[in-house]
């Protein structure tokens, strides 16, 4: 699949790779965290389809990526300090920004759009947990 991607796309497939993988720590770190169990459970939840998500550029970019722990160590500190009425909102427009980030190759590669739905209901899902 990677010999027909331009380098833009590439550059596109990988960021947006790298993301899904360090959602998947952050979401679950979140999900340890959290004092609400339904909070903790929808992180889950989440983690998991970010893994499917990670797991759907991997097979377009064909290449290994490892998480980063940063959002995984940051974010719960923050949750910590500033609670869920002003990090919930943080990490909804995250997901909603990966909308826009996924839209130049959710044209080209069909899967990407159901990973863009995703993320516009992810970004939902943590709203309504507020």
């Amino acid at each position: 699949m990677a010999e027909n991607i331009t380098a833009e796309e590439m550059k596109t497939l990988l960021k947006s790779q790298q993301g899904e993988l360090d959602a998947v720590l952050m979401y679950n770190a979140l999900a340890e965290t959290v004092k609400d169990e339904k909070d903790a459970e929808t992180f889950r939840q989440l983690a998991k389809e970010e893994a499917h998500h990670a797991s759907v550029f991997k097979v377009l970019s064909e290449k290994t990526l490892q998480p980063k722990r940063t959002k995984a160590i940051l974010l719960p500190i923050l949750y910590r300090i500033l609670g869920k009425k002003i990090l919930y909102p943080f990490i909804a427009r995250g997901e909603y920004n990966a909308v826009k980030t996924y839209e130049p190759v959710a044209e080209r590669f069909p899967e990407v759009e159901s990973v863009r739905n995703d993320e516009q209901r992810h970004g939902d899902i943590v709203k309504s947990l507020l």
